[in-house]
């Protein structure tokens, strides 16, 4: 079972027992937390797509601890000018166990979800008029043609 959930503005895929890198989060190393964005929800036999999100579904998660990424440098320069800066920085980062994706009750219902059933009825329905309609190309005539190399329409010799 897999979840796509937004954390502090990204979006991540997350499943049970993972431990993730996000942006830096204000919560004390050891607190849990509840993520109650979830775009997507999979349990390998049903995937529920949220309009934009799915409701009754939460993820918990335990904050892990803190720390820094890599170093990244960033260096300026103006040629013949005598210019030239180079800065370092280090994202702050949390660290974050997923423990537990809360979705029982919404597998078995799927309300405020895309329904599965009507995505199906929909395919279908496209799929029969495929069928019904003859498959004979639209032949258009010589004067609507366009000319694929300069992309404009082609006109009469006679009208200027």
């Amino acid at each position: 079972m897999y979840a796509v959930v937004e954390i502090s503005g990204k979006q991540f895929k997350v499943k049970e027992k993972q431990s993730i890198l996000v942006d830096k989060l204000n919560k004390d190393q050891g607190e849990n937390i509840e993520l109650h964005d979830v775009y997507l929800l999979d349990d390998g036999k049903k995937v529920l797509v949220g309009t934009p999100n799915i409701t009754n579904v939460s993820i918990r998660a335990k904050v892990l601890g803190h720390q820094k990424g890599d170093k990244v440098i960033v260096f300026k320069k103006k040629r013949r000018k005598g210019f030239a800066t180079k800065n370092g920085h280090r994202q702050q980062h949390t660290r974050l166990l997923i423990e537990k994706i809360n979705s029982n009750s919404v597998i078995s219902e799927s309300s405020g979800a895309v329904k599965t059933e009507k995505v199906e009825a929909d395919l279908s329905l496209l799929t029969k008029q495929s069928q019904a309609s003859p498959s004979n190309p639209v032949v258009a005539s010589s004067d609507d043609t366009e000319d694929k190399s300069s992309g404009n329409t082609k006109f009469d010799s006679n009208s200027n």
